[in-house]
């Protein structure tokens, strides 16, 4: 029985505590409408949240960028200036900005440009840069390149880095003195896909060769590839550009002096320059490499292409401006890790400014500040 009794008790027990419990009628909630509703327009703008105050209005995004914003600088292959310099700038970066930089090795200039393109992603806090060629970079943001054609590169300039010259070598008895005497001939222009390679068919296309019909062998290898190649007698010249003095160059130069022979670079005559700098305005300027650098028997004339430091054109100004003042207020520490940055100083930054591929406002404000830029 007293077993019985306890079980009632708890039984009314747990009835009063639901029926307590349980909420009464509640006021209808608004159904929010589908997106199908007629009240949704049928192409989603992006959403802004305004804020208004009494003579101002604030806009901000709906889905604003991170706080925390990770940079990466795509360079090159490991060895290369690009690939120090980036990892110098990325250190630079992370050291003198609360922003975090890394650096990644690449195929370098066309390879950066399609990552800048496909991979920043500012709603995630990933933004990408890097070292590029002025070739390879007017090709994609102009969607001349096949890789750009439908989906141009959405890059902006921070600045102009150092100079790359364009070699074309060969040796002084391979009967080739002039850019015309590479015709029935067996020519390398570089790696595909490089920066070598986007320059010689330029300067080729200005020239009237077609390497396909015009060269007896076609090849496209690489700087220390093409050097062993005209060593060996396979190849009677070469497109490279680089810095100077490039090492492979002068490895080169130095076995052929111990076969008796001389090294010659093809120079690249006025009128030859002229039409170029015509066709790409702002892509390449004159230069001369030394002859005391390879050994060759002259002063060689040729295009310079200086290297540019690009970002995302997207990338938040705030961003850009500390990029650009931790790099210049940090030069002595990218010229002691890389010999060509020698050349990376505020007197040439703006080197692009007013051609084809614009700089990013971030970069130009900085250059205001320092008066170096009246706008």
């Amino acid at each position: 029985m007293y077993l019985v009794a306890i079980v009632l008790v708890v039984i009314i027990i747990i009835g009063l505590i639901i029926f307590i419990r349980i909420p009464g009628p509640s006021p209808a909630t608004p159904t929010s409408p589908s997106p199908a509703s007629p009240i949704y327009p049928t192409t989603s703008p992006a959403i802004v949240y305004t804020t208004t105050t009494a003579r101002q209005t604030v806009t901000s995004p709906a889905s604003p960028m991170p706080a925390k914003l990770s940079v990466i600088i795509a360079t090159g292959g490991v060895g290369g200036v690009y690939f120090y310099y980036g990892g110098t700038i990325a250190n630079i970066i992370s050291n003198f900005t609360d922003i975090e930089a890394t650096s990644i090795q690449t195929a370098a200039s066309i390879d950066n440009l399609i990552l800048i393109r496909d991979k920043t992603d500012l709603s995630k806090g990933v933004l990408y840069c890097a070292t590029v060629l002025p070739d390879s970079a007017y090709l994609a943001y102009t969607g001349q390149h096949e890789r750009f054609k439908d989906n141009p590169a959405p890059i902006a300039i921070l600045w102009a880095m150092y100079p790359n010259y364009l070699h074309i070598v060969t040796t002084t008895d391979s009967g080739i003195k002039t850019i015309a005497d590479l015709k029935s001939k067996r020519v390398s222009t570089g790696a595909p896909g490089s920066g070598t390679e986007v320059e010689a068919l330029l300067l080729l296309k200005i020239a009237g060769i077609d390497p396909a019909k015009d060269f007896s062998k076609w090849e496209k290898l690489g700087a220390a590839e093409s050097a062993d190649a005209l060593r060996d007698g396979t190849i009677d010249a070469y497109f490279w550009s680089g810095g100077i003095p490039t090492g492979s160059i002068v490895e080169l130069a130095r076995t052929l002096s111990q076969r008796g022979k001389q090294i010659y670079l093809v120079p690249i005559d006025n009128s030859t320059a002229r039409a170029f700098a015509s066709k790409y305005p702002g892509l390449a300027s004159p230069g001369v490499i030394p002859k005391t650098v390879y050994g060759a028997p002259e002063d060689t004339p040729t295009l310079t292409f200086w290297n540019m430091f690009v970002c995302h054109k997207n990338a938040p100004a705030d961003v850009i401006y500390k990029i650009t003042k931790a790099v210049f207020e940090h030069l002595d520490m990218l010229q002691k890790a890389v010999s060509a940055a020698r050349d990376t100083k505020l007197e040439n930054a703006l080197l692009y400014y007013n051609g084809t591929i614009p700089y990013h406002e971030g970069a130009l404000r900085y250059y205001e500040e320092k008066g170096i830029l009246k706008r």
